[in-house]
């Protein structure tokens, strides 16, 4: 197994473990918020290696199949393990609907890709897709962040923790809600092309059969 692919390996683990520093089981719990700050950098450390393998696959040209495979699977097992965790650790935050949201929408996401590749053609990440991706990193952290602080006091700034989270997490709803109905509607595009080539194509092969049938 290649580097990239064995990032994406140590991803796929690192679910179990993101599910367990959210449980009340971790047991670097204490009043100074070690738990929420160990949680945050070890999800911001995973969520960085999604980047970095794509980069090393890219460089090194060791792109593959079951790097294709993994990758994507890895992303979304990590964000709906951390929106079901986040369901209970921080349930005046993070409300059933929305966890059901994002779930939802990397389902719906995954069975266009699929259709798409049966169909014989791809739907690329779009921005707004990428954005949702890093608004989605940004919520998780500030949300795990407000279990413990209402806000930050640095001197006179003071970072208001938990309406960051608020925001983050409800603008990440609506991202993700976007982001859907775009897939969806380059989805719908390029099917609509796909089955017009195809029937030109079964068309065309038609004609040339009855040609070649009638007698001269």
């Amino acid at each position: 197994m290649n580097l990239p692919n064995s990032i994406t390996m140590c991803r796929i683990f690192s679910v179990p473990l993101l599910i367990w520093m959210l449980s009340p089981y971790f047991p670097l719990r204490g009043p100074n918020g070690e738990q929420e700050l160990f949680t945050s950098i070890f999800f911001i450390l995973v969520s960085i290696s999604d980047g970095v393998d794509g980069y090393l696959a890219r460089r090194r040209g060791q792109i593959t199949t079951i790097g294709m495979l993994l990758d994507p699977l890895a992303d979304k097992l990590l964000i709906t393990a951390a929106f079901i965790c986040l369901v209970q650790y921080c349930p005046d935050i993070v409300k059933p609907w929305i966890a059901v949201l994002v779930i939802g929408r990397e389902f719906l996401v995954t069975g266009l890709r699929s259709i798409a590749s049966t169909e014989g053609f791809t739907i690329e990440a779009s921005d707004i897709g990428k954005l949702k991706t890093v608004i989605q990193i940004v919520a998780v952290v500030a949300v795990i962040l407000a279990h413990r602080w209402d806000a930050w006091h640095f001197g006179w700034f003071i970072m208001p923790v938990r309406p960051v989270a608020v925001t983050a997490v409800y603008f990440m709803a609506l991202v993700s809600t976007i982001s859907a109905v775009d897939y969806f509607v380059a989805f719908w595009r390029k099917i609509d092309r796909a089955t017009a080539s195809r029937r030109k194509r079964d068309n065309d092969f038609v004609l040339s059969r009855k040609k070649k049938n009638i007698p001269a």
